[in-house]
């Protein structure tokens, strides 16, 4: 009989091997495999949301309406450009009752040993974690571990190298407690952990700072601390700016697709015209039904397979 994949492969102190059919060492080498969300169950949480999210409360204040037809041709715009660059859609399954499992860096994150299950923020999300369970497990996928001492979400752990991540926190959405033992499992395998604490009108780091490939990440300096940005720097990463207005419309919220190419959206046009200008492909599907209702691209994906950087 074949053995069940195991909810905790973390070895304890470290040495826990890597993945053996799947492999995720950056956010910037060739994306071969991405975990996306089902669109079918979306919709606008509204006020439920609020609390948890500044973009939300914009969206509210400026009295954006939500449309189901155009939120699924975007979502398969979006798909449409993850296929054209030869990367493999793969969906959780489908929860009626969580509509905000379209975003599907929040609820999980991978790293090179396997999952990590998180502790969502918002009460009408935590449930969001059984259909990660389940699309793990039923790929033979490892859990390396679930994090358990304070809320944690995936925009805040940005892998930015080799064994080198950025944790942010925000003791909203995420909370320093949890940061921490997120950063211990990762520093007892050899990884250079740069925390990164952020005010919660910003919600993840990864609204902030994303990589766009080994070596350039796309950048609100307007947000992000001066020792983030000389951390950056002194690593060799040269830093395309996004701007605050972009940024706050997730624009900065971008995907390296390997290769020098990047999925953006529409509504990024300063940012997509200086990759663009700095040599890279751009993917740009109009995204606002999204965006709007506080997630960009970024937040949609979860990376599961890239080659080495």
């Amino acid at each position: 009989m074949q053995q069940a994949t195991p909810l905790q492969a973390r070895v304890e102190g470290g040495g826990t091997p890597t993945m053996a059919n799947w492999s995720l060492g950056s956010e910037a080498g060739v994306l071969k495999d991405v975990l996306l969300g089902p669109p079918e169950g979306f919709r606008w949480m509204g006020l439920e949301n609020a609390a948890w999210s500044s973009l939300v409360r914009d969206t509210l204040r400026r009295g954006y309406s939500f449309d189901k037809q155009l939120a699924m041709r975007q979502h398969r715009e979006m798909v449409s450009a993850y296929e054209d660059a030869g990367v493999t859609c793969h969906f959780l399954p489908l929860d009626e009752y969580n509509p905000y499992q379209v975003y599907a860096r929040d609820s999980s994150f991978m790293t090179p040993y396997g999952a990590v299950i998180c502790q969502m923020a918002n009460p009408r999300r935590r449930g969001e974690y059984a259909a990660c369970l389940r699309f793990y497990l039923e790929r033979g996928i490892p859990i390396y571990d679930m994090v358990s001492s304070g809320n944690f979400e995936g925009g805040d752990f940005n892998i930015i190298g080799e064994k080198t991540a950025l944790v942010g926190y925000t003791d909203h959405r995420s909370e320093e407690i949890a940061a921490r033992q997120v950063a211990g499992w990762m520093k007892d395998e050899g990884w250079e952990i740069r925390f990164a604490p952020i005010d919660q009108f910003y919600v993840h780091i990864d609204l902030m700072v994303c990589m766009l490939n080994e070596r350039c990440a796309a950048v609100c300096l307007e947000t992000t601390e001066d020792d983030i940005v000389d951390w950056l720097k002194a690593r060799q990463i040269e830093i395309i700016p996004a701007s605050f207005k972009e940024t706050m419309a997730l624009g900065c919220n971008v995907v390296a697709l390997g290769n020098d190419r990047v999925l953006s959206t529409a509504g990024a046009k300063d940012l997509n015209t200086k990759l663009r200008a700095a040599g890279f492909t751009v993917y740009d599907p109009d995204m606002t039904m999204f965006t709007w209702a506080g997630g960009g691209v970024h937040c949609m994906c979860q990376p599961l397979n890239r080659e080495a950087a």
